[in-house]
């Protein structure tokens, strides 16, 4: 196979666990037909334009995949060979530097280490055969990526498009203690509904993660234009023109042609020409931590929204509330799990409920957990829970419309 010419293969999204509802709606609103789904996947068919445009735009996903071969593999050995069958001087430059990560599950490997390390070894026994070269490889996310996924009797070989995962847009340069996920975050608040006009609260907001990604939601600004790097950027003849092929922007013409580093530059500045920095939405980020605050100001300054949002240091129940319109608040305390003592946190709850039914009546009022006894303390009429996973976390994102207090409502839910 060779990415940058052929063409509709299929295109494999991965995501975290439940988050492909999410994915699969982005992947139908750039244009795509879903051509499967599963709990963390979903499959489109392209070519390597279509491998740019997703890498670029995704909010929810974690890695764009191209599988390059599917076969049985029993043991080790037989991943070895299928590894070493496939055509990598196609797909890898002699001089480069490639990174291996696998998945795997089946009961011969005890250590799962080991099948990155086969991986490895094939693919330089093959490069050195045919190129009489070998790329360097390692760990670091800084040249061309492989994945590996075994399951069972099962292996499938992907070159994975994207290297480090999407989820690390890189403006997270301080992280905090137990930041959500900017993926998680993503699908939080697609999942609420926001319109990306109307005001946005984030108390406790820790690293500022979910301001930052409203604020880029509210731009329209790709997540992807934020990475120094993505794995195509190294698959062989990158920096190579395609007869035929042209950039975006540029009409073609005859004996026209164009790189695919020229047309991944194209549609970055169109990407860039499509965000918008006018009647932007009041978004508020509040912390009880100075240090928290500081900590998410910066990260914001990082991904280029800082003057947009509002952060100030205080107590969640002295968030300023823009007084003109209703918008939606969203909560993502401690759960008492990898973090806070649940017997401290039960007034906490317990003040989160009055909160949004005090001083956000009318909203909409959003909260993930991943402990239901205490997001029974809210106390608040919910209209769904969502299920999410935060890290290993099995969680709920409650969506309370209107803010009411169980009782309060007209519908006379409870």
């Amino acid at each position: 196979m060779k990415i940058w010419t052929d063409k509709n293969f299929p295109i494999i999204i991965s995501c975290a666990k439940q988050l492909s509802q999410w994915t699969e709606r982005e992947v139908v609103a750039m244009g795509y037909e879903p051509i499967e789904v599963t709990e963390n996947t979903v499959v489109v068919r392209g070519d390597m334009r279509d491998v740019m445009r997703l890498n670029l735009f995704l909010r929810t996903a974690h890695r764009v995949l191209v599988p390059l071969l599917r076969t049985t593999c029993r043991n080790i050995r037989d991943l070895y060979e299928a590894v070493r069958s496939i055509d990598w001087e196609n797909q890898l430059e002699p001089d480069g530097y490639f990174s291996v990560s696998s998945v795997v599950h089946n009961f011969t490997i005890r250590d799962t280490r080991i099948p990155s390390l086969y991986t490895k070894d094939a693919i330089v026994d093959r490069m050195r055969e045919k190129c009489q070269r070998r790329p360097d490889s390692g760990g670091e996310n800084i040249g061309a990526a492989v994945f590996v996924y075994w399951e069972k009797d099962e292996a499938i070989i992907y070159l994975d498009t994207s290297g480090e995962p999407l989820s690390k847009r890189g403006y997270r340069k301080i992280p905090g203690s137990a930041p959500m996920q900017e993926t998680l975050a993503a699908a939080c608040i697609m999942a609420m509904g926001w319109n990306k006009r109307s005001p946005f609260l984030s108390p406790m907001c820790g690293s500022g993660t979910p301001a930052i990604e409203a604020a880029m939601m509210a731009m329209n600004r790709a997540p992807g234009a934020l990475k120094g790097h993505f794995a195509f950027q190294s698959i062989k003849d990158y920096s190579r023109i395609i007869p035929g092929e042209s950039a975006p922007t540029v009409a073609p013409r005859q004996h026209a042609g164009a790189s695919p580093e020229q047309i991944w530059k194209e549609l970055v500045l169109e990407a860039k020409a499509q965000e918008t920095m006018t009647d932007l939405p009041k978004i508020i980020a509040t912390d009880i931590s100075p240090e928290a605050v500081e900590n998410a100001h910066s990260n914001a300054i990082a991904a280029g929204v800082a003057p947009y949002i509002d952060f100030k240091a205080c107590d969640f129940a002295d968030t300023p509330i823009p007084p003109t319109s209703r918008g939606v608040v969203f909560f993502n305390p401690e759960y008492g799990i990898r973090l806070g003592d649940p017997k401290e946190l039960a007034p906490v709850y317990e003040r989160i409920g009055t909160f949004m039914n005090e001083c956000c009546r009318g909203w909409t009022g959003a909260l993930i957990t991943g402990n239901p006894d205490l997001a029974r303390l809210v106390n608040l009429y919910y209209k769904t829970r969502i299920p999410f996973f935060n890290g290993p976390i099995d969680c709920r994102l409650f969506l309370y419309e209107g803010c009411e207090l169980k009782g309060q409502n007209i519908d006379g839910h409870e």
